[in-house]
């Protein structure tokens, strides 16, 4: 049989472009902010993980630029050989400080953060426990290591503590978890987690790219959120959302940090970070630590959509994460939600389509994400607007 027979079939990419309502690759012309110009209209931006506006701040671009000037485009090696700069160590040093624990290493994405640490931590024996939203990048993760992956029901801790019933005792085990899940915008019950962790002796990981600069104490994520900063093992995150950048880190102990960078494939075989993508990042911690208003600003903006999306009869997906900027809207079936988000950015608002498989098949979504510059006013419009659309469609009546 032909390798490439599977590209010629006919699939629902093929049925969505002949109905005039693919919605993905659309190419913007301007910067990352709440409006941009996108194939040469004006839109709201409500699908941006850019949570503190940061990515047209000042002085990050200007660091970003400075950085370009002073060591040049890229590194052109790993961090493990000739790609290590002072910049790196900097941002390390400072985001360690920040989270408040002992070491941070960086990595060139986030996914590939979630590859590179589970990889090296997880061996053959090990058990990786898994809640069934977490991330893309976790669950590939866990596909490189050679440990067992058990999955329990989405923040199900009765799930959970029969999964950690069935790991063998002399096995090891990590227990997985987003920290605000990225679609559907609700907070990990890190508190029973952790406590089951004591009790079954597990490790505890916390992907927190959507937690940082979100909540917690001046943005610290999700563990300080809960005052659990001391019993979460690991700190994973991203400095492509709220620090308004490119790459990943892993937050732990000393010990643990250096094990991985001494062991993990995705983090030796990788070029660093580049000086640009790591001036930026830090010059946007820095910003952040400066003014901790800015993700109270975010939280503000997201209870403020959520009263109007309400007013306005819009069912949302219910979250115990009122504060999260995450909003998804039901949509319900996949052909009706592509074109209820062609309709929208027709009309200048950009959403994103949640589909099968991040969805079952009658529970689609449009994603829609906020950043602390949304004005209450763009909010008003963009609400109007998603409204008035789903009300055609009789959504939401």
């Amino acid at each position: 049989m032909d390798l490439f027979k599977k590209c010629y079939e006919p699939s629902l990419v093929d049925e969505i472009r002949e109905k005039g309502i693919y919605p993905y690759f659309h190419a913007l012309e301007s910067r990352q902010d709440t409006e941009v110009v996108m194939e040469g209209k004006r839109r709201i931006m409500l699908g941006s993980n850019n949570y503190l506006g940061l990515t047209t701040n000042p002085d990050v671009v200007a660091a970003g630029i400075k950085a370009f000037e002073e060591y040049g485009s890229g590194c052109s090696g790993s961090r493990f050989l000739n790609g290590t700069l002072k910049l790196h160590l900097e941002l390390e040093k400072e985001l360690a400080e920040f989270l408040r624990k002992d070491a941070v290493v960086t990595f060139s994405t986030g996914f590939q953060s979630n590859l590179g640490i589970i990889s090296a931590i997880v061996g053959r024996g090990d058990y990786i426990i898994m809640d069934r939203e977490n991330h893309a990048s976790l669950y590939d993760g866990c596909r490189l290591s050679y440990g067992k992956m058990l999955r329990y029901r989405h923040n199900d801790m009765e799930d959970l503590e029969q999964k950690l019933k069935a790991v063998p005792e002399t096995a090891g085990c990590l227990i997985v978890t987003d920290g605000v899940f990225s679609m559907g915008g609700d907070i990990a019950n890190l508190p029973e987690i952790c406590r089951l962790a004591r009790q079954f002796g597990a490790r505890v990981m916390v992907d927190d790219a959507h937690g940082l600069g979100v909540i917690g104490e001046g943005g610290r994520g999700t563990a300080s959120y809960y005052g659990l900063e001391d019993e979460v093992d690991i700190y994973m995150g991203t400095f492509s959302k709220s620090l308004a950048s490119l790459g990943g880190y892993m937050a732990a102990s000393a010990r643990v940090t250096d094990y991985v960078k001494h062991a993990s494939r995705p983090f030796i075989f990788s070029a660093s970070i580049t000086p640009a993508s790591c001036a930026a990042a830090l010059t946007a911690l820095r910003t952040l630590k400066a003014h901790p208003e800015l993700p109270e600003t975010l939280q503000a903006r997201a209870k403020y959509m959520r009263k109007k999306l309400r007013d306005a009869n819009v069912r949302m997906r219910e979250s115990n994460g009122e504060i999260i900027p995450i909003i998804p809207i039901y949509t319900y079936e996949a052909i009706p939600t592509l074109t209820i988000a062609k309709e929208l950015y027709d009309r200048g608002v950009y959403v994103n389509s949640s589909l099968p498989p991040a969805t079952a098949p009658t529970e689609c979504l449009l994603r829609t994400s906020l950043m602390a510059t949304h004005t209450e006013a763009l909010i008003d419009e963009a609400v109007g607007i998603i409204a008035d659309v789903l009300h055609q469609h009789k959504i939401g009546e």
